[in-house]
């Protein structure tokens, strides 16, 4: 737009606007920069849309990844036990699928060793007669154990609180395992010991006991659980026993010597069935997302979306609808996603269904769990899971994948603008400067014109009447307009 100023008013005294008319001659370089900064706008725009498709894509890969794992939960075995008061069990991926019959006989228990009640109470010494001195030995680990001698000493450790205390410093200090306390009723105190280890190892006996008033009643406990497992009797130190069934961890809640426990051992259903629909839900956001980018206005009034032409998304989407109708052969009728009752909508997002048969994935699962898990993942790496996952392996590849290098190079055209902004504005800014510096030369002398024509008029009016007494002369001229 052409810069317009008015002769009057810039010769009137009143210059020149110098701030306005340094930026209407800027504006006009300045058009450029608003198609830079229009066009880092779209790209920031591009890379948001991007980021989040990426993240969903990755969240899929990690899904599937879980289906292609041969550790993970389509291997995953559970262990179901027809009288859980009795016993649970858990089975890890190299269990075997099979039924067992299990009888808990008696538990395992920790060894517990009491004295009579001390009728003085807790505090009263308990060395015989007036004697300073006492010994009492402990053993720990039935006989095969180890024994512990206690010195007892008056005003030291011969009272039933201060014999405890030493007992548990003792322990602590020197692994004892054991544990001392000293328990009241109307009968008086007693010392009570028990075990930290259950089992035969946690027995406790008295091996002797010198010039005490004490009596010890006889120990309780410290046994081995007893169990026979589809016939084979075990003992077991412990209620949680390992190695009675392959890849089974039982754990012994009571004992039940007249009852068949039947314990079932096979595939989780469960950790199977959250696998197959976490990756239906990461699927169906990627493609739901996805969509939104073809998305068609029928008005003909919206733009376009954002990604709707970018070949990078297209590539992906293309190859992720193409992962889904995966196919293999034989596997007992099981070779597809529909196969298995997961069906693909119109859209291109799936939906756990039925099959053609009317079977719903449950079913098929239930039916054959092992056809199931060949579908995924195979031995020879062709499964479903085992394909979808290597796909997305390179779709989500932080070089190579396709949205990765779409966002690098995006990245990459941000900076080149950023930095010609950035210079167009130091180019722009020393402009200004310049401008400025003159145009406010122009004005000041613009603003000092009016005292010039007054200074010029006045010398000239001078000049006309310095003649003296000439009265032939016509009168001075007289400067009454503009220069």
């Amino acid at each position: 737009m052409p810069i317009s100023l008015s002769p009057s008013t810039i010769l009137s005294g009143q210059g020149i606007d110098v701030n306005s008319l340094v930026q209407q001659i800027i504006s006009e370089k300045t058009g450029e920069l608003s198609v830079w900064q229009g066009q880092q706008t779209t790209f920031a725009t591009q890379d948001g849309l991007l980021s989040g498709i990426e993240n969903n894509l990755t969240s899929l890969q990690t899904a599937v990844a879980a289906l292609a794992s041969p550790t993970g939960a389509l291997t995953a075995q559970a262990a179901a036990s027809s009288q859980p008061g009795v016993l649970t069990a858990v089975a890890d991926s190299s269990a075997v699928s099979a039924t067992h019959q299990v009888v808990v006989t008696s538990l395992a228990t920790t060894g517990t060793l009491y004295t009579d009640p001390v009728a003085a109470g807790a505090d009263t010494s308990f060395l015989t007669g007036g004697l300073t001195t006492g010994s009492i030995q402990l053993q720990v680990g039935s006989a095969s154990g180890t024994t512990r001698s206690i010195a007892i000493t008056k005003g030291s450790d011969d009272t039933l609180n201060t014999l405890a205390s030493y007992i548990n410093t003792q322990s602590t200090a020197n692994d004892w395992g054991l544990t001392a306390s000293v328990v009241s009723d109307a009968s008086g105190s007693r010392l009570a010991l028990f075990s930290q280890a259950s089992g035969s190892a946690g027995a406790l006996a008295i091996g002797s006991n010198t010039n005490t008033t004490l009596t010890f009643d006889t120990p309780l406990g410290g046994t081995n659980a007893a169990l026979i497992v589809d016939g084979v009797p075990f003992s077991s130190s412990s209620n949680t026993v390992t190695g009675a069934i392959q890849g089974v961890t039982l754990s012994l809640a009571s004992q039940s010597p007249g009852d068949l426990v039947q314990l079932t051992v096979g595939p989780d259903t469960g950790q199977i069935t959250n696998a197959v629909n976490n990756f239906v839900s990461a699927y169906n956001n990627l493609v739901s997302t996805n969509n939104t980018q073809y998305a068609v206005d029928p008005t003909g009034v919206a733009p376009a979306p954002p990604l709707e032409s970018n070949l990078s998304l297209r590539s992906v989407q293309s190859s992720i609808l193409a992962d889904a109708a995966y196919s293999i052969r034989g596997n007992s009728g099981l070779v597809n996603l529909a196969s298995l009752g997961i069906n693909t909508n119109n859209d291109g997002t799936l939906t756990v269904g039925s099959n053609a048969l009317g079977q719903t994935f449950a079913q098929v699962l239930a039916a054959n769990p092992s056809a199931v898990q060949n579908f995924f993942q195979s031995t020879s790496g062709t499964g479903f899971a085992n394909s979808f996952n290597t796909d997305l392996t390179n779709l989500t590849s932080p070089t190579q994948g396709p949205l990765n290098a779409e966002l690098t190079q995006n990245q990459a055209e941000q900076q080149d603008l950023t930095t010609t902004i950035n210079n167009f504005d130091v180019q722009i800014t020393a402009e200004t400067a310049q401008l400025t510096s003159q145009y406010d030369s122009v004005n000041a002398a613009l603003q000092s014109y009016p005292l010039l024509l007054q200074e010029v008029t006045q010398t000239l009016g001078t000049l006309g009447s310095s003649g003296g007494t000439s009265t032939t002369s016509s009168s001075s001229p007289i400067l009454t307009q503009g220069l």
